[in-house]
C-alpha cells in the first residue's frame, strides 16, 4: 500500500512526541483516522463534541508544555473546535488543530458543509494555512508545528479530505521538539530596574503564570526587597506554596489583602502577569513589568520600565544588582492583613451544623483536604473558580488549570479528559458547575468510553449563580438564570459512572473518599446554596448602589423571599 499524506502526518506527529489526537471522526477525516489505526502508536481519543477535543488538547498542552493535537472534520466539525482553540490561544499553550476540508475541487463553489477555515481561525491562531495539494502538506505541517511550539499558541493546518488520502509527495517534514532559551534584558535595563526598586520604600510584587518554573527566583527576590507577593489567578499554582511572602490573590475574585498590598505600594514589580482589570492596579506607584512577550508591556497600566525576558532569567540577573532592604514594615502590615482575610474566608468553610443546602466553600475545603498531593484541579468558569481560588491549597506538585483567560463555561470536564489521558496515573478532579456540566453533558460518556478515572464534583444549585451575582451588583432583578436540572448523580449512574448525590455536609467526606477510591470515573453531586455571595475584595460605590437597587426592585417585583434566602445564607451564618 502506498504511503499517504495522512501517513506522513501521523509519522511526523509521532516523531515529534505526540501520543494522542483528540477528535470526532467524519468522512473528510477518514484517511487520518485510518492512518492512526494502522500506525497504532498515536491514540485516537474519541470525544463526543469537537469543542471538547480542543479543550482536551489545551489541557494536555498546559500540563505538559508540549505540543498537543486535536482534529475536526470539514465544515461544522472543525467549526466546533473554535471555542477550545480560543481558550488554548488565551492560555498560550501549544496546540495543533487539523481542520479537514471539503474536496479540493469543490472549494469556492458553496459546496455542502463548505466554510473558510483560514478566516474562521484567524483571531485564535498564530498560524493557519490551507494545504491544497499533497506536495504542500509536509512543509505546511512542519511550519505550523514549529510556530505553535515557538510562540506557545495555536496552529491550524487545513487539509481537504482527498489530499489526506492522496499519495505522499515532497520532502518529509522533520520532527518538531521543544527547545529552551535564555531570555533576559540587557545590563543597562537591569541596572535601571535595580535603581527604581532600591528607591522604593513599599515594594509589592504581582506574580502571574509567567512565574512557572521560577519559584526559587521569585522568593529570593521578595526576600531581598522585603516585598509582599500578590498573585493573579493563573499564578496561584506557581506562587503561593512555600512562600512566606505570599499575601493572597487580587482581581475580581481575590482577597482584600491582595488588593491592599498593591494599593499601598510605591513600587509595583509585575512578574509574568497580565491581570486584565485596571481598577486593581495602584494609581500612583512606579511600575516595572517583566514579560517574555514585549507586546504585553504597559498593556494594563502605565509602566515606568518594561523588561523583556522570562521571570526566571530576569530575576536571577536582577538579584545581584539590588541593595537588600531591611525595613519590613510594609511586608509585615500586609502579612497581618492576609492572616485576617484568610481567617475570615476559612470561617465560611465549615459544615454549618450539618444544615442543608451545603455551603460551596465547605465542598472546596473538603476537596482540598481529601485530594491527592499531586492532584490536578480543573474548575468550571463561574463560582467553582472562586471556591478553587480561595480554598484549594497548592504545594508545588498540585496543578490548577482552567479557562482563566478566555473565561468560557463548560471547560472542566473536557479539560479533565486531556489531563487524565495524558497523565493516566494521576488524580484529576473537575469542579463542575451545574450550568457548565450540562452544556457538554455528553462528554461524561467519553470518561466511561475511554476509561478515564476523572472525578467530577458538581456544585449543583439550579442556577447560573455567578451571573446572578453580576446582575445583583448591577442593580438588576435576577432573570433567566434558573436551571431546571435533572438528578446529575442519577444521570451519571445511567451513563456508567460511580455516582452519588450529597445533600448534607455530614455526607460529603465519605462520598468524596468513595469517589477518589473508585477505580474509574466518578461523579459527586453536591447540593450547594444558591445565594452564596462571592464578593470582590473591594466594593465600588456603584456596586453598593447596585445591590441596594437590586434589593428594592426584588421586593417591588414580589420576590422578597429571595432576599430572605440571601440573608439566611450569608448574613445570619456570619453572626453565629
Amino acid at each position: 500500500m502506498a504511503t499517504s499524506t495522512a501517513d506522513v502526518l501521523v509519522r511526523t506527529l509521532k516523531e515529534s512526541g505526540v501520543r494522542r489526537v483528540y477528535g470526532l471522526p467524519g468522512d473528510s477525516l477518514n484517511a487520518l483516522t485510518d492512518a492512526l489505526r494502522r500506525d497504532g502508536q498515536v491514540a485516537w481519543e474519541h470525544v463526543r463534541h469537537e469543542e471538547s477535543a480542543a479543550f482536551a488538547a489545551a489541557a494536555e498542552a498546559g500540563l505538559t508544555g508540549r505540543l498537543a493535537v486535536c482534529a475536526g472534520s470539514c465544515g461544522p466539525g472543525n467549526l466546533h473546535l473554535i471555542n477550545g482553540l480560543y481558550d488554548a490561544a488565551r492560555s498560550r499553550v501549544p496546540v495543533l488543530a487539523i481542520a479537514a476540508h471539503i474536496p479540493s475541487s469543490e472549494i469556492g463553489t458553496n459546496y455542502f458543509q463548505e466554510t473558510h477555515p483560514q478566516w474562521i481561525f484567524a483571531e485564535c491562531s498564530v498560524y493557519r494555512e490551507l494545504a491544497a495539494t499533497a506536495d504542500q502538506v509536509p512543509r505546511i505541517l512542519e511550519i505550523a508545528m514549529r510556530t505553535a511550539v515557538a510562540e506557545s499558541g495555536v496552529a491550524v493546518v487545513i487539509v481537504p479530505g482527498d489530499v489526506l488520502a492522496d499519495d505522499a509527495r515532497g520532502r518529509p517534514p522533520s520532527p518538531v521538539l521543544p527547545t529552551a532559551s535564555v531570555v533576559r534584558p540587557g545590563h543597562d535595563e537591569l541596572r535601571r530596574a535595580a535603581g527604581l526598586l532600591d528607591d522604593g520604600e513599599r515594594v509589592t510584587i504581582l506574580a502571574g503564570a509567567g512565574c512557572a518554573g521560577a519559584h526559587t527566583e521569585l522568593v529570593a527576590l521578595a526576600e531581598a526587597l522585603r516585598a509582599p507577593v500578590v498573585h493573579a489567578l493563573r499564578g496561584k499554582e506557581h506562587v503561593e506554596y512555600d512562600n512566606p511572602f505570599d499575601v493572597g490573590m487580587t482581581g475580581l475574585i481575590g482577597f482584600s489583602s491582595g488588593y491592599r498590598a498593591m494599593e499601598r505600594c510605591d513600587v509595583l514589580l509585575i512578574l509574568g502577569s497580565d491581570l486584565p482589570y485596571p481598577q486593581f492596579y495602584p494609581e500612583d506607584a512606579t511600575v516595572i513589568q517583566v514579560d517574555v512577550r514585549g507586546e504585553q508591556l504597559g498593556r494594563r497600566t502605565h509602566v515606568e520600565l518594561g523588561l523583556v525576558g522570562t521571570v526566571a532569567d530576569t530575576a536571577a540577573a536582577l538579584l545581584p544588582l539590588l541593595t537588600r532592604k531591611t525595613d519590613s514594615t510594609h511586608l509585615d502590615d500586609m502579612r497581618r492583613h492576609y492572616a485576617k482575610a484568610r481567617r475570615g474566608l476559612d470561617a465560611l468553610a465549615g459544615p454549618d451544623r450539618d444544615r442543608a443546602p451545603i455551603h460551596p466553600q465547605y465542598v472546596a475545603r473538603m476537596l482540598d483536604e481529601l485530594a491527592a498531593d499531586d492532584a490536578v484541579f480543573i474548575p468550571d468558569v463561574g463560582t467553582p473558580v472562586v471556591w478553587a481560588a480561595r480554598y484549594l491549597t497548592m504545594n508545588g506538585r498540585r496543578r490548577l488549570i482552567g479557562s482563566f483567560s478566555h473565561g468560557t463555561m463548560a471547560n472542566a470536564v473536557p479539560q479533565a479528559i486531556g489531563a487524565q489521558a495524558s497523565h493516566p496515573g494521576r488524580q484529576v478532579v473537575a469542579l463542575a458547575g451545574d450550568g457548565g456540566l450540562s452544556m457538554l453533558l455528553g462528554d461524561l460518556i467519553t470518561l466511561r468510553q475511554l476509561a478515564l478515572p476523572v472525578k467530577v464534583v458538581v456544585f449543583s444549585n439550579s442556577a447560573l449563580s455567578f451571573v446572578e451575582l453580576e446582575m445583583k451588583a448591577a442593580g438588576i432583578v435576577t432573570f433567566g438564570t434558573e436551571l431546571d436540572n435533572p438528578d446529575f448523580a442519577a444521570v451519571g449512574h445511567a451513563l456508567g459512572l460511580h455516582s452519588r448525590r450529597v445533600e448534607r455536609p455530614s455526607e460529603l467526606p465519605g462520598a468524596l473518599r468513595d469517589a477518589f477510591a473508585h477505580d474509574g470515573p466518578a461523579l459527586v453531586e453536591a447540593m450547594v446554596a444558591r445565594q452564596e455571595l462571592t464578593l470582590p475584595p473591594t466594593l465600588t460605590l456603584e456596586q453598593i448602589r447596585g445591590f441596594t437597587l437590586y434589593a428594592t426592585r426584588t421586593v417591588l417585583s414580589g420576590r422578597g423571599d429571595e432576599l430572605v434566602d440571601l440573608a439566611r445564607t450569608n448574613v445570619v451564618r456570619r453572626l453565629i
